[in-house]
């Protein structure tokens, strides 16, 4: 197997896959140390009427710049295809604000194909290739040189049988005429915005049951802080501190590198220099914030009005939808969408694109009380009321 680590031959590679309608890609890549992930390792495959041909390509041995393949990458006669490919896909962003586009995610297309929802790719080579794959290299260091021939072999599995999961699934997508369906669910993958962390957001992730908004914005404050510093400094925001320290701070309001020492859950190393002084500052603004500027809890699904067997019945109808249709019931739509339509909302991203036609059009009628549930033989259907 060829191992490419000079821009010359990588660019040899990308020229001849610029030639064939689709090329397929995986990446190995670290992130328990950093922020961002460490890319460690490429791998491409592609196959047309004249062959085939896979290479792994290093980007930590010799002498390598990645902008022929990012040139392969913004070509739009060639689809990339992936699978679950938004971790890949951030890499790609964070490194060259590149989106890979046309863009094809087999694991959603699998998902519109009735194979499961987020199906693994384990499962699609053994349903779909026909094989299987040794895991036994899966969590082993990528940034580790010289690599194993075990991790060799390993890492290029994951794009030669993606081939045959793309040509399968890309032809049943074609017959059933549901390709669509698929390219409006990229359009969130190549959205730049799904890879772009706010730090001003980040307050959002952090799980309380407390809901003063002045202690809010003390938690958004620290999130700000953790984020910012986490970012700069290319580290885990964990290490910064932890979201049960946060939570912590927030109700102690510390105001001196003393009363940090009384946190119980703040890491030592958090209790001195650059952190403590962030932390303090933090506080300090979060208490400083007007009070007509305070934040306010996404209280959304707690205000809504649900009734709670319209929301059965429409759990009922999305199975029912899911089963007639072969397609994943969370992709078609989510326990919150179906609670929004049970409270009478119509802003939710069931009623919108393909998922309305299969299944949003329907809960309409369902909860407004045009069509009844009914049974016809072991299937449940809609009738006219």
């Amino acid at each position: 197997m060829q191992t490419i680590t000079t821009t010359e031959d990588l660019a040899a590679f990308c020229s001849r896959a610029a030639r064939c309608d689709y090329v397929t890609v995986d990446t190995e890549f670290l992130r328990e140390r950093t922020y961002y992930s460490k890319l460690c390792l490429i791998q491409l495959a592609y196959r047309d009427a004249e062959g085939a041909d896979a290479v792994l390509v290093d980007p930590l041995d010799g002498d390598l710049s990645l902008e022929p393949l990012y040139d392969l990458f913004r070509d739009p006669g060639v689809v990339k295809v992936f699978h679950a490919a938004r971790q890949d896909l951030e890499i790609f962003w964070v490194d060259a604000q590149l989106i890979p586009h046309p863009l094809f995610d087999t694991q959603v297309a699998a998902m519109v194909c009735g194979y499961g929802d987020q199906v693994g790719y384990e499962t699609l080579v053994r349903k779909i290739a026909k094989s299987g794959l040794d895991k036994s290299s899966r969590f082993t260091d990528w940034s580790r040189r010289p690599l194993t021939e075990a991790q060799k072999t390993y890492a290029l599995g994951d794009v030669t049988y993606l081939r045959d999961i793309y040509e399968v699934l890309s032809e049943r997508l074609r017959s059933t005429g549901r390709q669509k369906w698929v390219t409006e669910e990229m359009a969130v993958l190549e959205d730049p915005a799904t890879y772009q962390t706010d730090p001003a957001e980040a307050w959002r992730r952090v799980k309380t049951r407390t809901t003063s908004g002045r202690f809010l914005a003390i938690v958004r404050e620290l999130a700000r802080f953790r984020e910012n510093f986490a970012q700069t400094r290319d580290m885990p925001r964990n290490r910064v501190f932890k979201d049960d320290a946060l939570v912590e701070l927030a109700a102690a309001k510390p105001a001196s590198e003393k009363d940090l020492g009384r946190s119980r859950l703040l890491q030592r190393e958090a209790r001195r220099g650059d952190i403590a002084a962030g932390i303090i500052e933090a506080v300090k603004a979060g208490l400083a914030v007007p009070q007509d500027k305070l934040p306010k809890p996404d209280g959304t699904l707690e205000k809504l009005q649900v009734n709670p067997a319209i929301a059965d019945m429409l759990r009922v109808l999305l199975k029912a939808k899911s089963e007639e249709k072969d397609v994943a019931q969370k992709l078609i739509a989510s326990s919150a969408d179906l609670d929004r339509l049970a409270a009478g909302e119509r802003d939710v991203a069931a009623l919108k694109g393909w998922r309305n036609e299969v299944f949003g059009r329907d809960a309409v009628l369902l909860t407004e009380g045009r069509v009844a549930l009914a049974v016809d033989g072991a299937t449940v259907v809609t009738v006219p009321r």
